[in-house]
């Protein structure tokens, strides 16, 4: 705790943190080898079934084990040391990337045996999400957490942008080389949380406490806390609605006609808009009308959709993704800051699984939607589609959660009692 007080509240501050820099490392590490699994996965079951339905069942197959067991994996993150879970969960990943080179190397065209090892990565991911997450907080003061969460949330962009370009890139040589490299560096992000020392704190319960209740209550405290019902259902739904990535193989090989590698750069796109918005939040924080920013943000991010899918020029299609990229940005770092501050720290653990089956788990679901409406409507009207619900949804929340939209300044943020 000592290194951690004597840390400015800066960047460079704290990455003299010795664990920040190895949860970065690691956080960074798995970020990048789910963005290149990603594309290769994408690109080749696509390249397979030819089917805009396969590719949401590429996101539900994921989905599916997320909605099982993220609330348990919240529990367990709030009772085991969280560093064995990640490393745990590392390792299964890297099982999950051996599965898929097997699959290509004995040239399987069944791709429900990739449905069945992408359901595999989905586990090792519920069991990842509470336990790292939540591991912020642990690791730096109060006052320096919003920046903290800020470098975080860049050093994650800076691998979302990087991943699917070398995915991209590395599946020119072939799925295997892509799922080898993707393997190496699921093993490493285990060795990454080993190394950390900070212990996390493991709470007690009481014998009466039945497993259903430990479980369930981080839903319990996020519906009688409203700003986080808000934020957390806020960000589902336009995520839910407008989450269009799925879609990008069918952009990128029938109606841009760009291949693999501008498959790697419009997977890109939003993440160096993310970054850019992000680094300038880093030199200057959001200090005030919080509410009211994260609303007209969300906002612009499905109005951008709207653009992404009427689009038929691929320099206007990378410029509205980078605009989706840069809003979602603000929204993510003021969900992911206010909630810390409005949870108790023993709660934490359980109220992050809830935020990450809500928000993680509607990434896949998001796509499976994309996938059902692309087949139903066609690719662009699905797209646009998605982009008018967020508008929608960005009005109603604005009306079902006043205080939300009134929250000014971060700092005033407390947890519930």
């Amino acid at each position: 705790m000592t290194d951690i007080q004597k840390s400015e509240d800066t960047p460079a501050g704290l990455f003299r943190l010795r664990d920040f820099r190895f949860y970065i490392s690691g956080r960074f590490l798995g970020t990048l080898g789910m963005l290149i699994q990603s594309v290769a996965v994408g690109w080749q079951v696509y390249d397979i079934t030819e089917s805009p339905l396969a590719l949401g069942y590429v996101g539900l197959a994921q989905f599916l084990p997320i909605v099982l067991l993220t609330l348990p994996a919240g529990d367990i993150a709030d009772r085991i040391d969280r560093r064995y879970i990640v490393a745990a969960a590392g390792l299964l990943e890297a099982a999950a990337a051996g599965w898929l080179i097997l699959l290509t190397l004995t040239h399987s065209g069944d791709v429900t045996w990739f449905y069945a090892a992408l359901a595999l990565f989905g586990c090792a991911r519920a069991f990842m999400a509470p336990a790292s997450r939540s591991f912020v907080p642990l690791l730096v003061t109060s006052a320096q957490l919003p920046r903290a969460i800020a470098v975080s949330s860049s050093t994650f962009q800076v691998a979302v942008i990087t991943g699917p370009a070398i995915g991209g890139g590395l599946y020119l040589f072939g799925p295997v080389i892509v799922y080898a490299v993707c393997a190496a560096l699921f093993m490493t992000v285990a060795l990454a949380f080993l190394a950390i020392r900070t212990r996390p704190p493991v709470q007690p319960h009481a014998p009466a406490t039945s497993a259903f209740t430990r479980v369930t209550a981080g839903i319990a405290y996020m519906r009688r806390t409203p700003i986080v019902l808000g934020a957390i259902s806020l960000d589902l739904f336009a995520v839910l609605l407008g989450g269009a990535v799925a879609l990008l193989p069918i952009y990128a090989r029938d109606i841009l006609h760009v291949g693999p590698e501008g498959l790697g750069l419009m997977r890109s796109a939003p993440a160096i808009g993310a970054i850019v918005i992000n680094l300038l939040i880093i030199w200057r924080p959001i200090r005030k009308r919080t509410g009211h920013i994260m609303f007209a943000c969300v906002a612009l991010f499905g109005a951008a959709t709207i653009v992404f899918g009427m689009s038929e020029n691929f320099w206007l299609t990378l410029g509205a993704l980078a605009v989706m990229g840069g809003a979602d940005m603000v929204s993510v770092n003021i969900r992911s800051t206010l909630i810390p501050l409005a949870t108790p720290q023993q709660m934490l653990g359980r109220v992050t699984a809830v935020e990450m089956l809500f928000i993680g788990a509607s990434n896949e679901l998001g796509e499976f939607e994309s996938g059902v409406t692309a087949a139903w409507f066609g690719t662009v009207p699905a797209v646009v589609i998605g982009g008018i619900g967020t508008l929608g949804v960005v009005g109603i929340w604005m009306w079902l959660f006043p205080d939300l939209r009134k929250v000014d300044k971060l700092e005033d943020v407390k947890p519930q009692s």
